[in-house]
């Protein structure tokens, strides 16, 4: 299945929604599996980014899905960038 990268910073709003309850991080990762998509990592980092996510889903449909109803939630901003393993790649190129 191939793999995406779902990089995500909340807005002011999301902010408060995670500090006032902290699991909520969960309840969108089940919404995520509901929309057919997986989480497969999840990490908070410091940086431009608040969480870097690695997802799998059947097609760039699910994922582009799954980015567009997070995002139209107002919470955080999304940028989604499809991942080729390395050996794959090297073989695109030969």
């Amino acid at each position: 299945m191939p793999t995406y990268l779902l990089l995500s910073t909340l807005s002011p709003h999301g902010v408060g929604t995670l500090k006032s309850n902290p699991e909520r991080l969960r309840e969108v990762n089940s919404e995520i599996e509901q929309m057919g998509a997986k989480v497969i990592s999840q990490w908070a980092v410091l940086g431009p980014y608040d969480f870097v996510n690695i997802l799998e889903a059947p097609d760039e449909r699910v994922i582009a899905r799954v980015s567009m109803e997070l995002g139209a939630r107002g919470t955080a901003h999304f940028q989604t960038l499809t991942a080729i393993p390395v050996d794959e790649f090297l073989d695109i190129l030969s």
